[in-house]
């Protein structure tokens, strides 16, 4: 029984000693080298010279471990936004913050879609409408507009992600672009006229700065509202 109570308080020592943090962040570091795929226990487990035991004594599973790494990266988006800033610039900063998260981890876009209830999705949801509140948007208007302006954010940020992983890792942004707008200036002028126009657009365009001003336009919709 003496050896049984030693053995016990040696695991909790070395479970004790290995840090949900430290998962977090190991785990943050696969995802971020080699993608959701790579992300085992095993993997994890080999990273961080441990047992997979050590790591379930703090992540249930898979899941859990996902909903963290997620967690993690949001959090720390939304400590990095200015309190005292006026509520349409705090909207800007969240809205460019998870754009930014996003683009640096993809993987993240797939899990605030994946399980949407978890902590990540909620800390956005939570700040935008702490922000339209503040903005006097009536309560009844609220929940399309917080919901407007999180679906944009997650969707342009998860579309821009995709559209990186799609591309060659050789090929340079600005070349995939020209020919992409390459193709657009060639198509029948009567059957795409407006695609054509905005051709030029495509290949100058700058993804941060057209993210912001489709926020700055769902803002001013807000706005008639108010």
């Amino acid at each position: 029984m003496a050896l049984m109570g030693t053995r016990t308080r040696r695991i909790e020592r070395r479970a004790d000693a290995l840090s949900k943090e430290r998962i977090v962040e190991a785990a943050i570091e696969i995802l971020d080298a080699d993608g959701e795929s790579a992300l085992t226990f095993r993997a994890l487990a080999a990273r961080l010279a441990t047992g997979s035991g050590a790591i379930y004594w703090h992540v249930a599973d898979k899941n859990d471990l996902f909903a963290a790494t997620a967690d993690d990266v949001i959090a720390r988006v939304m400590t990095e936004v200015v309190s005292s800033a006026e509520p349409q610039e705090a909207i800007r900063a969240i809205a460019l913050g998870v754009f930014d998260a996003i683009d640096a981890h993809p993987w993240v876009g797939a899990q605030l879609f994946r399980e949407p209830w978890r902590s990540a999705m909620l800390q956005i949801f939570e700040s935008v409408g702490e922000q339209l509140q503040a903005l006097g948007v009536p309560e009844q208007a609220q929940f399309d507009s917080a919901s407007a302006i999180v679906n944009y954010v997650l969707g342009v940020a998860g579309q821009n992600a995709a559209n990186a992983r799609l591309r060659a890792r050789e090929t340079d942004r600005s070349a995939f672009l020209a020919t992409v707008a390459a193709r657009w200036a060639r198509l029948d002028p009567a059957e795409y006229p407006f695609v054509r126009q905005v051709a030029t657009q495509l290949r100058e365009h700058d993804d941060r700065e057209q993210f912001l001003a489709g926020i700055d336009l769902i803002l001013a919709g807000i706005g008639t509202v108010r």
